[in-house]
């Protein structure tokens, strides 16, 4: 299938784009990775992004998938939180003519965020701050996809008790690292070294981020048998345990 995308995208005409499941991508990769090698015009739709798709288990659930798709030169990487990043997102890989785009989304359903104006704009540049502290952050927590939701429950429990926490949604690493430092420097301020990365996922990802003072909240191990909602508990990404990690640091 991938394969013929590039195909189709080299012969010209056609945007071309295909789905399948993010674990399956692995299958793909070569064909992904020549794709990008050859900056072809392809949108790749990887859904059931987590250990969310449930009962499938540990062989249908992604852990290293986003580390490894987000290593590779030329790819652009996205995983919205709702359907206001979606869109953003597809528009970016609609747009993008310099090489392939994959678009990871979730299995479940997922609340959509209040955002401002300003807040909607800055989406397109793969990170951005979806919840503001009162006053200066006393520190950062980030997120993407399904576990948006969870770490901004988190934070607003937490910024209603008194604490000043900032909650940085970045759907695309690559489109963020492209941004000029200064932006990069007024969404995540170096001097805040108190940091949180909350993925269901590989947390290799995210230490550049969140450096040595930092946590992530992240999946090291392969997933396991049983309903979304429980394993998401069982992993520990539910608000209580998010708080819980936030005051450790």
């Amino acid at each position: 299938m991938t394969a013929i995308e590039n195909g189709i995208a080299l012969h010209g005409g056609f945007i071309p784009y295909g789905g399948t499941f993010l674990v399956f991508s692995d299958y793909a990769r070569n064909a992904v990775r020549l794709g990008s090698l050859m900056h072809q015009r392809v949108i790749h739709v990887y859904t059931h992004d987590s250990i969310g798709l449930g009962e499938d288990g540990p062989t249908h659930q992604p852990i290293e998938h986003l580390a490894s798709l987000r290593a590779m030169p030329h790819l652009s990487l996205w995983r919205p939180c709702d359907a206001a990043e979606t869109a953003v997102a597809w528009i970016a890989a609609v747009e993008r003519k310099d090489g392939p785009t994959a678009l990871v989304l979730t299995r479940q359903n997922l609340p959509q965020q209040p955002r401002t104006d300003a807040q909607k704009a800055a989406i397109a540049r793969g990170g951005y701050v979806l919840i503001e502290s009162d006053g200066a952050p006393e520190a950062i927590v980030m997120a993407t996809g399904s576990e948006i939701g969870i770490a901004a429950d988190a934070v607003r429990a937490l910024n209603s008790r008194g604490r000043r926490l900032r909650l940085v949604s970045l759907p695309s690493f690559d489109a963020f690292e492209a941004q000029d430092a200064a932006y990069r420097e007024s969404v995540l301020p170096a001097r805040v070294t108190r940091r949180l990365a909350v993925e269901a996922a590989a947390s290799q990802s995210w230490w550049k981020y969140v450096g040595s003072a930092g946590r992530v909240l992240g999946i090291d191990r392969f997933g396991a048998s049983g309903k979304g909602a429980d394993l998401f508990a069982h992993f520990g990404f539910t608000p209580d345990n998010v708080i819980q990690e936030i005051e450790r640091l």
